[in-house]
């Protein structure tokens, strides 16, 4: 697993990905920043981070498109389905190259929350809750942004594809409006991720959010382990 990882975090700044994903990211968050709380004069850290959710929804398809349609494209994905590693390795390998690159890209923003702490007041319960919340969210985004590029053929449909599934799941939150008060909203509350990610942004620990979040990302993962099990399986019995 270990050299998986160090592959495919080379492989995002040998290719740029990385440096394109942080710059990107930190652009829009500065804009965002900016419009939302130095223009107001405002020290909200958790609109901010709520604001951020959009970056998520947005970028993380760009981390994840390469980790699974490059191996295709190069035809090194059989290879790579074939070798002595095993699938477990080669998926946490790679998912968590993708979320140290998105890790470092929080990190980053931390700039924001010194400003605020500077020029305003900076409440560490908040910080730490809100912040929680956030990596939890982004983290999800990535393993299920992975699963959808199994099914991609290319790095371009695989982004598409990531960002319409990104999309729904914050959809669900609203169609929640519209339907009727009771099994069908709460249905569609409880899977939706940003539903999921608001007890946060109110300042709230929610436990079960957390467990949620936990049991997406592992289930996420579990799924493309056996999609790709399943490749592995079909290519063989071709062969």
């Amino acid at each position: 697993m270990v050299t998986v990882y160090k592959r495919e975090l080379a492989g995002f700044f040998h290719t740029s990905m990385g440096y394109v994903f942080l710059g990107v990211f930190m652009a829009l968050s500065g804009l965002i920043f900016y419009v939302g709380n130095l223009r107001p004069l405002s020290g909200d850290l958790l609109g901010f981070l709520s604001q951020l959710t959009l970056l998520l929804m947005l970028l993380c398809p760009l981390l994840t498109m390469r980790l699974i349609c490059e191996e295709r494209q190069k035809r090194t994905d059989q290879l790579l389905l074939t070798s002595p590693v095993s699938l477990t390795a080669i998926v946490l390998g790679k998912y968590g190259a993708a979320a140290t690159v998105l890790l470092a890209s929080v990190l980053l923003t931390h700039v924001y929350v010194l400003i605020i702490g500077v020029y305003g007041t900076l409440y560490l319960g908040e910080w730490f809750v809100g912040y929680l919340g956030f990596i939890l969210q982004g983290l999800s985004f990535l393993a299920l942004d992975m699963l959808v590029t199994c099914f991609a053929k290319n790095q371009l449909s695989a982004a598409m594809a990531a960002f319409a599934a990104n999309f729904m799941l914050w959809l669900l939150d609203v169609l929640a409006q519209y339907v009727p008060v009771g099994l069908p909203a709460d249905a569609l509350r409880f899977i939706s991720l940003y539903g999921r990610y608001e007890p946060f942004i109110l300042g709230q620990l929610s436990y079960a959010s957390i467990l949620f979040f936990i049991t997406f990302i592992v289930a996420s993962l579990v799924a493309t382990i056996h999609v790709m099990d399943a490749r592995r399986f079909s290519q063989g019995g071709a062969a």
